[in-house]
C-alpha cells in the first residue's frame, strides 16, 4: 500500500482517498512574472512522480495547479508592490502579456522534461468572482475585519490555528520582518488589498472597495471549485508551511467547515546551490535553458533529482549534474543493448514497488533499476525496464540516433582490433583518443556502447 509522509501529522500514512480509486490533488503553482528556475522546476517534478506513482497504484488522478497571475507581493506578510506588476511595469507591458509569456516558457518545460500538466491550470485573475464569494462566507461568519489597507482574516478566531506549522503563537513578536500596525494579531492575512490610488492594471470592484485578492486566498477558493470543499492532496514546497498553506487551512476550514479540509499535506524539500536555497532574490538561479546551453540535456535534470528523496535538500553542482548525465547516458545505452523477451521480472517489479510507494523513494528505486540492467541472468528486462519508466519518465527506450564520424568509427575498429588481440594497453590509448573528441565508450555485456558527450 502506498505510504505518504504527511505533514500534518508528521509521520508516514497509508493513502486512502475519500472517494475509492481516485485521488484528488492540488499543488502550488507558478507566480508568472519570470522564468521558473530549477529550484522551482524540483517541485514540479516531484509531484509529477507523485501522480505517476498514484495512477501506478490504480488511482484516477484529478489534478489542479493555481496560476498566480495577481496578488502575490514582495513581503509574504502583505506588504510590498505586486510582483507581476513590477515585471509588468519594468518591461513596459500589460500584466496579460507578462504572465502569458511567462507561462507559455514554464509550459516549454514542462514538455522538455516529461511532466504532465495537470487536469486544471487555475489562474487567480480568471476566479476572481470566486475570492469574493470566499471573503462573504468568512465574513458573514465573523472571521473578518476591515483596515485602511484592506479585509483581513482574524487568526485569533480559529482555536488551532498554526497546527500545520506548529506554531507558537505567543512566542511571536512583530519586529522587522513581521509589523502588527493595523492587524490584531501578528498572524493576521489579507483577505482583500484596497487599491488606495495606486496606479494598477489589474484590479476589481468588490463590496469593500477597490482593489484585488489576497495570495493565500485564491488556492482555496479554485481548489474547492474544482476538487470539492474537502480533499486528499495538497502540495508544495517547504518554505510554503509556516504561511501560506497555515492561512490556506484557516480560511477554508472556517469557510468549509471540514476538517481536515485537506487529508494529506506533502512538501518538497529546496534545490541548495553554494549553501543557500536557490532562489530569484539570491540571483544564484539557473533555469532549463541555460543549463541546455552548458550542453545539459533536460532529462539529465529529471534524473538528478531522482537521486534524491523529496523531502531532502538536493545540493545542486555543475559536477553533479555531470556525474548524473554520465550515469543517465550509460543507462539508456545499455539499455539500447538489450535483447526483448515476453517476461516481466517479479522480483525487480516487487522491489521498485515497494521502494515508489514508501513514500516516493526513488533513490532506491532507481538503485533497483541499476540492479536489473546489471543483472546478467536478470529475464524481462526490457519490459520491466518499459514498466518502470512509467513511473520515472525518462524516456529509457526511446532510441536517439547518434551520428558518429568517419574518424571516430576508424578509432573504434581499431580499438576493437586491440581488445581482440587482447593489447589492452593500446585498447585504453584509443579509449582516450575517442574520449578527446567528444565520445564515451561504455563496456558491458552487450559490447561496447558509444556515446556522446561534452
Amino acid at each position: 500500500m502506498l505510504q505518504l509522509y504527511n505533514t500534518l501529522s508528521r509521520k508516514k500514512e497509508a493513502f486512502e482517498p475519500l472517494h475509492k480509486g481516485k485521488a484528488l490533488m492540488y499543488s502550488c503553482g507558478p507566480t508568472v512574472y519570470w522564468y521558473q528556475h530549477i529550484g522551482n522546476l524540483r517541485a514540479y517534478l516531484v509531484w509529477d512522480l507523485l501522480k505517476r506513482v498514484l495512477r501506478y497504484n490504480g488511482f484516477k488522478v484529478k489534478h489542479v495547479i493555481n496560476v498566480t497571475d495577481v496578488g502575490h507581493l514582495t513581503s509574504d506578510e502583505d506588504e510590498g508592490e505586486d510582483k507581476v506588476e513590477i515585471a509588468a511595469k519594468k518591461e513596459g507591458k500589460k500584466a496579460s502579456e507578462i504572465t502569458r509569456y511567462y507561462f507559455n516558457c514554464l509550459i516549454k518545460d514542462f514538455k522538455k522534461l516529461n511532466i504532465e500538466e495537470p487536469n486544471k491550470w487555475a489562474w487567480a485573475t480568471k476566479h476572481i468572482k470566486e475570492q469574493i464569494h470566499l471573503i462573504k462566507i468568512l465574513e458573514k461568519k465573523g472571521f473578518t475585519y476591515k483596515t485602511s489597507d484592506g479585509i483581513y482574516f482574524n487568526t485569533s478566531k480559529v482555536k488551532d490555528y498554526g497546527r500545520l506549522a506548529k506554531l507558537n503563537i505567543k512566542k511571536l513578536k512583530a519586529g522587522k520582518r513581521i509589523s502588527l500596525k493595523e492587524k490584531k494579531n501578528i498572524t493576521d492575512f489579507a483577505l482583500w488589498k484596497f487599491s488606495k490610488g495606486k496606479k494598477r492594471q489589474q484590479e476589481w470592484n468588490s463590496p469593500w472597495g477597490l482593489g484585488f485578492p489576497g495570495w493565500h486566498l485564491e488556492c482555496s477558493a479554485m481548489s474547492s471549485k474544482y476538487l470539492g470543499k474537502q480533499f486528499d492532496i495538497h502540495t508544495g514546497g517547504e518554505e510554503h508551511v509556516p504561511v501560506h498553506h497555515t492561512n490556506e487551512i484557516a480560511q477554508s476550514e472556517s469557510a468549509f467547515g471540514k476538517k481536515p479540509w485537506v487529508r494529506y499535506w506533502l512538501h518538497n524539500a529546496w534545490l541548495i546551490f553554494k549553501g543557500e536555497k536557490m532562489a530569484k532574490s539570491k540571483g544564484n538561479l539557473y533555469t532549463i535553458e541555460a543549463l541546455e546551453k552548458k550542453g545539459f540535456k533536460p532529462l539529465v535534470y529529471r534524473y538528478f533529482n531522482l537521486t534524491a528523496h523529496y523531502k531532502t535538500q538536493l545540493n545542486f553542482t555543475f559536477k553533479n549534474l555531470e556525474s548524473a548525465q554520465n550515469s543517465y547516458e550509460r543507462l539508456k545505452n545499455i539499455i539500447s543493448g538489450i535483447q526483448k523477451d515476453d517476461k516481466l521480472n517479479k522480483k525487480y517489479m516487487k522491489e521498485f514497488e515497494d521502494a515508489i510507494n514508501n513514500d516516493l523513494d526513488m533513490p532506491h528505486a532507481l538503485q533497483t533499476l541499476w540492479k536489473l540492467v546489471r543483472d546478467t541472468k536478470a529475464e524481462g528486462k526490457l519490459n520491466t525496464i518499459q514498466k518502470m519508466d512509467e513511473v520515472f519518465g525518462l524516456d529509457l527506450l526511446k532510441k536517439e540516433k547518434i551520428k558518429i564520424p568517419k574518424e571516430i568509427s576508424e578509432l573504434l575498429k581499431k580499438r576493437k582490433d586491440a581488445r581482440k588481440s587482447k593489447n589492452w594497453k593500446l585498447a585504453d590509448e584509443f579509449r582516450e583518443k575517442i574520449k578527446k573528441k567528444g565520445f564515451a565508450i561504455d563496456d558491458g555485456p552487450n559490447g561496447p556502447q558509444l556515446r556522446k558527450i561534452n
